[in-house]
C-alpha cells in the first residue's frame, strides 16, 4: 500500500447521515466503525461514528468521524488533512510536521492496531498520520 493524502472531516454527531449521503452522491465503498466497536463505555457515543471512509470509483477517498466527548466541535474548523499508509516516509513527516506543532495525540500504537498521531502544524494546519500494522 502506497501513502495517501486526503481530507478527514469532524461531525457533532451526523457522521454517519453525510457520509451515507456522500456514498449517494459519489458511489463508492463505505467503511463506518463505531467508538462502541473498540470498546467505549459511554453509551452516549458507542454508535456515533470513530471512524468512516469511502472510497469512490473516480478514486477519492473521504474520511470522517463524530467529535469526541472532550474535544471542541466549531463549524469552520472541521476539516483535517490526512496522511495514511505504510511505514515509509510516514515518520519523517510527522518528525517534520512536529517541529514548532502542538501534539494533540503524539504518534504511538492505538487500540486498532496502527501507529497514529494527531497534531496541528505552527501554520495552524490540523494533521493526523496513521502507520498501517
Amino acid at each position: 500500500m502506497t501513502s495517501r493524502l486526503n481530507p478527514y472531516l469532524s461531525f457533532d454527531g451526523n457522521a454517519r447521515e453525510a457520509m451515507e449521503a456522500y456514498r449517494a452522491i459519489f458511489g463508492g465503498d463505505l467503511t463506518i466503525s463505531t467508538f462502541g466497536e473498540f470498546g467505549a463505555p459511554d453509551p452516549a457515543i458507542k454508535d456515533k461514528v470513530m471512524h468512516a471512509m469511502l472510497t469512490t470509483p473516480q478514486g477519492y477517498t473521504l474520511m470522517a468521524s463524530d467529535t469526541p466527548p472532550g474535544m471542541p466541535f466549531t463549524p469552520g474548523t472541521t476539516s483535517t488533512v490526512s496522511i495514511s499508509g505504510d511505514e515509509e516516509g510516514l515518520r519523517a513527516f510527522w518528525e517534520k510536521l512536529a517541529d514548532g506543532a502542538s501534539i494533540a495525540v503524539p504518534l504511538e500504537k492505538q487500540m486498532w492496531g496502527d501507529e497514529f498521531g494527531q497534531l496541528t502544524d505552527r501554520f495552524g494546519v490540523p494533521w493526523m498520520v496513521n502507520i498501517t500494522a
